[in-house]
């Protein structure tokens, strides 16, 4: 399939439309691509604009350089006569918005891990649908160095991947994960050779996008009810969900498909 596509460059994120996907590259190298305000704002227009693209089945995020995002720039962290910035405002204005958006998109969204992942980047990536990871990758949950918590849906995501004793550890001593101990945790989809990361990423987007999006919408909704949901609540929400899923036109064509084959 022709993966040749059309770059759209902004001074923090770059944006290639593939055939069926759209790649989100964190465009700040120097700074191992940790986030500003500024590429907060590139990074909710690129996932907006994927969303809002017919075209497009699947989104894929990953980093320049020999990172893939070492979370907040502290750059931005202005003390004010001594007085602490109110951290909730940042939360409240972009992490948060950028970490519902990925989880309730109707996309499926793949992170391509391509080195450090910390702290909200680590969030970034877990929050995504699926996280391939090169042998190099890092992750660390580096917020207590700092005196801070985990954020981003940080906490609610990793004890879900990972398990209550391994989650409070890892937030606590701040430890740095390999990619290998991440894959052996759960914490990844798959590890790869650096060299074929993207070409792996890739390759799962596509077969993404080959797959009915009304199936990835539902299954994405399915899963998110089933974090909070009693296992009859889930037999319910799944009865429902099929049914959308049955009288959509996908299914049909689907099942024509595979009875001209058989």
């Amino acid at each position: 399939m022709e993966m040749a596509g059309k770059m759209v460059e902004s001074r923090t994120v770059l944006v290639t439309r593939r055939d069926g996907y759209h790649e989100i590259v964190l465009n700040r190298p120097d700074k191992l691509n940790a986030f500003t305000v500024g590429l907060h704002g590139e990074l909710m227009a690129a996932l907006r604009e994927a969303e809002a693209d017919d075209s497009c089945r699947a989104v894929l995020i990953t980093g320049a350089g020999r990172a893939f995002c070492a979370g907040q720039d502290l750059n931005e962290r202005v003390f004010t006569d001594g007085v602490a910035p109110d951290l909730s405002e940042n939360l409240a204005a972009r992490y948060n918005p950028l970490t519902t958006f990925i989880r309730n998109t109707r996309l499926p969204v793949v992170a391509a891990v391509n080195g450090v992942a910390a702290g909200a980047g680590a969030s970034l990536a877990f929050a995504c649908d699926i996280v391939i990871a090169a042998h190099s990758a890092k992750f660390v949950q580096s917020f207590s160095r700092i005196g801070l918590i985990p954020d981003a849906g940080g906490t609610w995501i990793l004890p879900r991947l990972i398990g209550d004793a391994r989650a409070r550890a890892l937030f606590m001593l701040a430890d740095t994960i390999s990619a290998k101990q991440a894959a052996e945790w759960g914490m990844v989809w798959k590890i790869t050779e650096d060299s074929a990361l993207l070409a792996e990423a890739a390759d799962i987007c596509l077969r993404l996008a080959a797959t009915p999006g009304s199936a990835i919408e539902l299954i994405k909704r399915a899963l998110a009810t089933s974090q909070h949901n009693t296992l009859d609540q889930q037999l319910a929400a799944e009865a429902e969900l099929q049914r959308q899923a049955g009288i959509h036109p996908e299914y049909r064509e689907s099942v024509e498909r595979f009875r001209r084959k058989a």
